[in-house]
């Protein structure tokens, strides 16, 4: 029991540090911390399937695969909105041919 409210408050700490740290980045750097946060996601990916490899009873099975969905949606979706950013970026005279 002690170690779930451990885990639950170790989370309500990342997630409140992870928001206070975004809050305060500057516009002009979210591009390249968006590259970096997508090897991040990656990373959750992994994880996501080797839990998933790991579960025994079909409950965690059907929360891994959920949590490789999330994963891969999460990653596929930085990439796609990375994309779209620097996109802005580009300059407009390569596009009028």
């Amino acid at each position: 029991m002690i170690e779930g409210f451990t885990a639950l408050y170790i989370f309500m700490l990342a997630a409140f540090t992870g928001y206070e740290v975004i809050a305060r980045v500057p516009v002009i750097l979210h591009t390249p911390l968006m590259s970096g946060s997508n090897f991040v996601h990656g990373i959750v990916l992994v994880g996501a399937m080797v839990a998933m490899g790991h579960a025994d009873t079909g409950l965690e099975k059907v929360i891994g695969f959920i949590g490789v969905m999330l994963a891969a949606g999460n990653a596929v979706g930085g990439y796609v909105v990375t994309e779209r950013m620097l996109e802005m970026f580009k300059s407009s005279k390569g596009k009028n041919k």
